[in-house]
């Protein structure tokens, strides 16, 4: 069996960037319940520490402790990534969504695949860029403009709109830069390397939410266990799972989830919230289906003909 690569990514890469879509287009629920009864930096926060806590603990478990994040270098890169590509864009996004229409951030996240193309070309080589992904990419971002419709780009009024739009693409090009460094960094046990990041991040947006909102006064149930869920699953499983994408298949693969997330963000609204059914879903789905097929082209015709 041939190990996965950029160019054969593989039927479990596949699988796992597909459930990274449905977990992370959820997460969007969850953090919108648990902003019900805890303020945002405390939401970020208590993501990050919780899921440090339980990575850890299960990374023990398994012989892949902190432990063995090993080397300086590789605490380094786990620092970069924790504070640049967790605490970084939670931070961002936390205070960006507070002036903006919300459907823009939307649309910030997906530019993180057009941002990582430059990156990948510079610090990626190896994973190759030709003509048909980039085009792929540039499908899946009009499906997505497409799916988001015109509210992304309605003015909210706000005086510091143009600084709220910046933070959202911040976030983005922040996502971006974690991961060419999650591929270009040290060779580690993939549970030590993402509860190492998350270990960073909490070191940094613990103390900010305790000086920004002080410990909460009250722990109301259904906030509580939708922080649980967003710390657990969009979170700490999230970033192993992250870790195992880039690492053998690549960053322009694991970009293609900003794609999927919006959409089964709008499929759970409809389905859970009883919001009502957008008739450019179909045709958003089609041209983002389109842009993965034809990014992925290469891969999915090997695949095919096994």
């Amino acid at each position: 069996m041939t190990s996965p690569s950029p160019d054969a990514p593989g039927l479990l890469n596949w699988l796992l960037i597909l459930f990274l879509g449905v977990i992370w287009g959820a997460a969007f629920l969850s953090v919108s319940f648990a902003l019900d009864g805890f303020g945002p930096w405390t939401v970020a926060a208590g993501r990050v520490l919780l899921g440090a806590t339980v990575l850890a603990a299960i990374g023990t478990a398994f012989g892949q402790g902190l432990a063995k994040v090993g080397s300086g270098r590789a605490w380094l890169y786990c620092a970069m990534i924790g504070w640049g590509a967790v605490a970084m864009p939670f931070g961002l996004l936390a205070w960006g969504q507070q002036h903006v229409a919300s459907a823009f951030a939307g649309v910030a996240m997906g530019c993180v695949p057009l941002l990582v193309l430059p990156l990948v070309a510079i610090f990626s080589p190896e994973e190759g860029i030709g003509p048909r992904r980039i085009i792929g990419l540039i499908l899946g971002f009009v499906g997505l403009l497409i799916l988001v419709g015109p509210a992304a780009f309605q003015r909210s009024g706000a005086s510091l709109e143009l600084w709220g739009q910046l933070a959202c693409i911040g976030a983005a090009g922040c996502y971006a830069i974690g991961s060419v460094l999650t591929r270009r960094a040290p060779q580690m046990p993939p549970l030590a390397f993402a509860s190492g990041t998350l270990v960073m991040a909490a070191a940094l947006l613990v103390p900010l939410a305790l000086w920004q909102e002080g410990l909460p006064a009250d722990w109301p149930a259904t906030p509580l266990s939708a922080l649980i869920y967003a710390a657990l699953f969009p979170t700490a499983l999230a970033s192993v799972i992250r870790v195992r994408v880039i690492t053998t298949a690549g960053s322009l693969f694991m970009s293609l989830t900003s794609y999927m997330v919006p959409v089964w963000s709008v499929i759970f609204g409809i389905t859970l919230r009883g919001e009502a059914l957008s008739p450019s879903l179909f045709l958003a789905l089609a041209l983002i289906l389109a842009g993965i097929a034809v990014s992925q082209s290469r891969a999915l015709i090997a695949f095919l003909r096994r």
